[in-house]
């Protein structure tokens, strides 16, 4: 439940964070005109997103045992390179998302009424897209039958919602920077989960081999139904069974990425410029 949590806030503050610039900016340039066609935007990207997710949902329900494997499986790695690439991207530029969806909105704001829904949609939009993704396959790696999942990432969703107000109304002011390095960190660890129950899905449906080659199994000292499984379950995907693949993968994902993650941004983007320079002489 914390993971889906976790995924519904630390998502969903993106999202509220973007609505809040834009509609703050708004108000505070005396263009109130704007809001209208700027929360029809919103809107309407709040349901695609939904709708999305609820395509995922429904629609996987209709398929095969085979085919919902590899239909989860496939998504589950999707879903982790596009937060992979989304907690990068907004750890480098968090200090200047405000100036950047400024611009934007100067811009749309010339060109007119639909501009401004266009802009609005597509900020909000990725977000929403991605959420709906990664929510749907963290929730499907760590379901058991219960809601508890669902539950955990509407609840973060919910809190993301109340802190964008918040925010708005300037009662509440925190480190974003640190909040989203510490929050993304965690995020990947998550992931690395979430990636590994995906590999597990696609040896489930014949796609990937190994399925019988166990790395371990502990079921008999932590039980996947007991209190420690279902919380090790929850936080971090884990499974007492996991086969060679599933191990390997986790390992081979999650050490470089937090590496990197952590890494100082500036030394980051010295390193990636040297390699630039190195590859075009």
């Amino acid at each position: 439940m914390f993971a889906n949590y976790l995924i519904g806030l630390r998502e969903g503050l993106e999202a509220s964070l973007i609505v809040c610039i834009l509609v703050a900016y708004l108000v505070k340039t005396e263009r109130r005109d704007a809001l209208k066609p700027v929360w029809l935007g919103i809107a309407v990207a709040v349901f695609v997103a939904l709708a999305f997710g609820a395509g995922l949902e429904f629609g996987s329900q209709e398929m095969t045992f085979k085919a919902q494997e590899a239909l989860g499986g496939s998504l589950s790695i999707v879903a982790v390179g596009l937060v992979t690439w989304m907690v990068f991207w907004m750890r480098r530029t968090a200090r200047h998302l405000k100036t950047e969806l400024h611009g934007k909105l100067d811009t749309a704001l010339q060109m007119g009424t639909a501009a401004l829904v266009v802009t609005a949609f597509l900020a909000v939009g990725r977000e929403g897209l991605e959420t709906s993704l990664f929510v749907w396959t963290a929730v499907h790696a760590t379901s058991n039958g219960t809601t508890e999942p669902v539950v955990g990432a509407l609840l973060g969703l919910a809190t993301a919602v109340v802190l964008g107000w918040l925010f708005y109304r300037g009662a509440l002011r925190i480190n974003l920077a640190k909040f989203f390095t510490w929050t993304g960190g965690m995020l990947v660890v998550v992931a690395a989960g979430v990636l590994a129950y995906g590999v597990h899905d696609l040896q489930e449906a014949d796609f990937i081999g190994g399925l019988n080659e166990l790395a371990f199994d502990i079921s008999s000292t932590i039980a996947p139904d007991g209190w420690l499984g279902t919380l090790l379950k929850g936080v971090f995907n884990f499974q007492p069974d996991p086969t060679v693949l599933q191990v390997v993968v986790w390992f081979v994902y999650l050490v470089p990425t937090l590496t990197l993650f952590f890494l100082p941004a500036g030394l980051l983007s010295r390193r990636a410029g040297a390699v630039r320079a190195s590859s075009s002489r």
